[in-house]
């Protein structure tokens, strides 16, 4: 009896999930997913898009978004839910099996041993399992007959981004919201959350009361809420603080990367990489 009660109270939570994507969230979250992908023209006719879950709300939210533009059907396209295990504890695992079946995302989960290799690591651990991890994803979703990845990236994650580029290497550059992959031959990275803002991934979640993994990094274990005092942590800050003062920086900082003026920079770097300066070819004109 109790087992069917669980099971009546999961399948009401989902249709209330689904039922909000599509009423109570649709102009926060819904539309500006459709909206980055058809301005990036993420999704194509006769894709077949890997959609890669971490275990956290971004991912599994991106998961339910597909699942409703696959509902609208407006040309022919396949959808894999992939889930990468790096060497999860027992009950991250756990968690994330939980909120698939929640969610009534049908998962296909293999494992790796990511964790394992990197946690001796000392120089840059974290990008190191971040290409790792990337690696692993593209080669099983080629395995699985796919021809893009979907990585669950937001817009927060873009402008604090930027930000870290400028302010901790001294460059500018973004995620871009699709990528050819270099080393899979005929394989994209898409980013469909691209204009998603965080806060509204935030109110979704508490709005059903819904629970995902954090950070399950063995490097971030102990500290709260994942990478407590990180760079990107630091910059989460300061935007906060910059936005007392200017209520639209947000969208100021994703647009300059939209409206760089390559005759107004000191130098560029082009796609080979060639660097060239303002003062090639006699300089500007005032």
């Amino acid at each position: 009896m109790m087992e069917n009660e669980a099971l009546t109270s999961d399948m009401g939570i989902r249709k209330e999930v689904e039922e909000g994507i599509r009423t109570t969230f649709s102009r926060r979250l819904f539309k500006p997913f459709a909206k980055a992908i058809a301005t990036y023209h993420l999704v194509e006719p006769n894709d077949k898009i890997a959609v890669c879950i971490s275990g956290g709300k971004d991912s599994f939210l991106m998961a339910k978004l597909f699942q409703e533009l696959k509902r609208h059907n407006k040309f022919p396209f396949e959808l894999k839910f992939l889930v990468m295990d790096p060497g999860y504890a027992p009950e991250n695992r756990v968690l994330i099996e939980k909120n698939a079946a929640l969610l009534d995302v049908p998962v296909t989960i293999f494992e790796t041993d990511i964790f394992e290799n990197v946690v001796h690591i000392e120089n840059s651990p974290c990008y190191l399992c971040a290409r790792m991890r990337r690696g692993h994803l593209y080669n099983m979703a080629q395995r699985l007959g796919c021809n893009k990845i979907a990585l669950g990236h937001h817009f927060d994650d873009v402008i604090e981004t930027i930000l870290m580029g400028m302010l901790y290497a001294g460059q500018v550059q973004t995620m871009l919201p699709k990528l050819k992959s270099a080393n899979f031959e005929g394989m994209e990275l898409i980013r469909p959350m691209y204009l998603v803002r965080e806060r509204d991934i935030i109110a979704w979640k508490e709005a059903y009361g819904l629970n995902f993994l954090r950070c399950a990094c063995k490097f971030t274990a102990d500290a709260a809420e994942g990478e407590k005092d990180s760079k990107r942590q630091r910059v989460k800050k300061l935007i906060r603080t910059l936005k007392k003062e200017l209520p639209q920086v947000e969208q100021n900082i994703f647009k300059s990367v939209e409206n760089v003026n390559l005759s107004a920079v000191i130098a560029y770097k082009d796609k080979s990489g060639i660097k060239h300066r303002f003062d090639e070819e006699g300089g500007p004109e005032e």
